[in-house]
């Protein structure tokens, strides 16, 4: 054969081929087109499957002794399930739940920002533009900016299919459905309808929703603050997920509608508390018969049990209202301005000493988590700014209770020994600075300059000792430092060449005698004097301050984090030279008329702190004075008078230990004269 012959028969034959598979292809295609079109779409409709989270039980928060702050109790939601509901009778739905939660005195969610005025027609609601624009948007709507509320409410309604319901209740109906759109409502994703229904409420509707499949009573875990005026500012509370939130935490399986923590231990532990939640799996028949296929158990978040213990909390509350009524009562004995008339706002930091555990941190005044939101508004308007931590973030100047460290330091930097003594004759004058002591104390050593509080004596020392060993110990001891609180607080400021050239200042070095008497930039929280107190305490050792005692599995069966003692820091001062600032401290605390009488051994220092308007009192201790068990911090907000801090500082250790009540303590009118 020919090469051209077998050429022209390899064309011939694959070309027969192709033909016969293309046309073995065509008929299959045709066949599964035409002939078995059925079936195929048949198996398509009978595989459809919806899954549905379901809500995980948050944690609880208790204190100390196990009394719960935050908790769970049951509440009922109305849910309208999309898998279940015939799309044709939606409406029908929505007007027979608005009629029933109506009859049940229950509120439904009403996000529509447009009313129906009293001559019936409509109007967008104030304050809501952002809402208005978006749902005029081409998003949304597509109508023009200046369209009327009666113009969206029209396109809504054709929308929403509602020109057959009665226009007295196109509002409600369509205000419904507009938020289910905006809630994506879907088959994987049931709108909640109305929340926290009471449990009569609870048995009507769901009595009258039989006949309508898709109307679900749903319980879940209502979040209650059942001592909610104990501890607000460290509890913190939770709140709807917002945009940006979301944004930040949807790829950790958050959804759009899901409660987070907003602030305190409920924002700080939020991935603890959270718990991981469960889903139901339905699968639905090409007819629109559902099933529910299967069941994913929620697992319910960990327990975070706190250090605080709810008695003395609520006693030092009481004793810092008292404070702030004693600082304007002697406003009003003296008669003269910027004596205690502008005090509204005190805080107290108790810590334990072994292992600096925060047993008590009040401030004055403060609010009610459990009416956070409904008091909001008016919160924000009362005097004293109650939603601020002031035991945290309120950094304040802390006058001469800022001395105990001076002395410290200069003692182990060999500024000065136990033998020094500095004249004072009531003024100070360094490098153009003149600074005023309260009295003419003629030559002190160091025991003396503490107990007489001489300012002479510490702008002295302090230029001895310079800005730099100031600062160095300052710091060791939790002063202008974060303190290692789990929940967010102010670190302060230490005076000196950094934090001047931070807010473009220059540093003068004559300034050292200003803030070495616990002025200049000098501001520190409640908490860092409490913590630089224990310090001292506990032999110079800093351990990390903390607020949570152990995180718990839900049922507390199991333990899942146990705090420990942990040093962060060493004042690097000498047993002997801390002795003798204690032994300093024990004679300041003895002279105070405050604990003239008292039946325990304490070491303490007042701190009367200069600033615009009225002087901050204050006052450090810990006690007792041999084997000190807790340290103290009071700051009373422009208290006049720094036995005001003192007095409040009596009542706590006197109920902390249980003393027996100072009935010879002098009154004030007495301490006046």
């Amino acid at each position: 054969m020919g090469k051209a012959k077998v050429k022209k028969w390899r064309y011939a034959f694959i070309l027969t081929l192709v033909t016969v598979v293309s046309g073995v292809f065509c008929a299959r295609l045709v066949q599964w087109q035409l002939k078995e079109n059925d079936i195929y779409e048949d198996i398509a409709l009978t595989s459809t499957e919806y899954t549905i989270e379901t809500d995980a039980i948050r944690g609880e928060i208790f204190d100390a002794n196990g009394e719960p702050l935050a908790q769970n109790t049951t509440g009922y939601n109305i849910i309208i399930n999309k898998i279940f509901t015939p799309e044709d009778q939606l409406n029908e739905y929505i007007l027979k739940l608005l009629e029933l939660t109506e009859k049940c005195g229950c509120k439904w969610e009403d996000n529509l920002p447009i009313k129906q005025n009293g001559d019936g027609h409509f109007v967008f609601e104030e304050k809501r533009d952002d809402d208005i624009a978006q749902l005029k948007s081409k998003d949304f709507l597509n109508m023009n900016p200046y369209s009327t509320a009666d113009e969206c409410i029209q396109r809504l309604s054709e929308r929403y299919e509602c020109q057959n319901i009665s226009k007295n209740r196109w509002h409600d109906v369509i205000s419904v459905r507009y938020n289910m759109e905006k809630n994506q409502y879907s088959r994987s994703k049931p709108y909640t309808f109305a929340k926290e229904l009471t449990e009569n409420a609870m048995s009507v509707i769901s009595e009258n929703t039989q006949g309508l499949p898709g109307i679900e009573i749903e319980d879940y875990a209502v979040r209650k603050y059942v001592n909610g005026g104990t501890a607000p500012h460290i509890v913190g509370i939770t709140g709807l997920i917002s945009a940006e939130e979301y944004d930040e935490l949807k790829n950790k399986g958050y959804a759009y509608n899901d409660t987070v923590g907003k602030m305190g231990i409920e924002y700080a532990f939020e991935s603890q508390l959270r718990g991981k939640p469960g889903s139901k799996t339905y699968e639905v028949n090409p007819d629109g018969t559902a099933f529910e296929k299967s069941t994913a158990q929620s697992q319910p978040g960990n327990s975070v049990h706190l250090t605080i213990n709810s008695k003395y909390q609520n006693f030092a509350k009481k004793v810092l209202k008292e404070a702030v009524e004693q600082a304007q009562e002697y406003h009003l004995s003296t008669g003269r301005a910027y004596t205690g008339e502008d005090c509204v706002g005190a805080s107290l930091v108790i810590l334990n000493v072994k292992d600096f555990s925060i047993i008590c941190a009040a401030n004055y005044p403060d609010y009610d988590l459990s009416k956070y939101y409904t008091d909001y508004d008016k919160l924000l308007e009362t005097k004293g700014d109650p939603l601020v931590n002031r035991a945290f973030d309120g950094a304040l100047a802390p006058g001469s209770t800022f001395k105990p460290m001076v002395a410290a330091a200069a003692l182990e930097e060999g500024a000065i020994t136990t033998a020094t003594r500095i004249d004072c004759q009531g003024i100070y004058t360094t490098g153009g600075l003149k600074l005023n002591c309260m009295h003419v104390h003629g030559s002190l050593n160091v025991y003396e300059g503490i107990r007489e509080s001489c300012n002479v004596f510490f702008a002295e020392t302090a230029r001895l000792l310079g800005i730099e060993k100031l600062n160095i110990y300052a710091k060791r001891c939790g002063l202008g430092t974060k303190t290692g609180v789990e929940i967010g607080e102010s670190s302060g400021t230490v005076a000196g060449p950094e934090y001047s050239e931070l807010i473009g200042s220059e540093w003068y070095a004559p300034q050292v005698s200003p803030a070495g008497i616990g002025q200049s930039d000098n501001q520190f929280t409640p908490l860092q004097l409490a913590t630089y107190a224990a310090t001292i305490a506990n032999n110079g050792v800093r351990l990390k301050t903390h607020v949570v005692d152990k995180i718990t599995s839900y049922d507390g069966s199991k333990v899942i984090y146990q705090s420990k003692p942990q040093a962060v820091d060493n004042m690097g001062v000498s047993e002997s030279n801390l002795n003798e600032v204690k032994v300093a401290m024990n004679m300041a605390a003895s002279s105070y008329d405050s604990f003239s009488n008292f039946s325990m051994k304490i070491a303490g220092k007042t701190g009367t702190a200069e600033n615009s308007g009225t002087d901050h009192a204050n006052f450090i201790c810990f006690a007792p004075y041999d084997e000190p068990e807790i340290a103290m911090a009071i700051m009373v907000e422009h208290g006049a008078k720094s036995w005001v801090a003192a007095d409040a500082a009596e009542k706590m250790l006197t109920e902390y230990f249980g003393l027996k009540k100072d009935d010879d303590k002098q009154s004030l009118s007495s301490q006046l004269g």
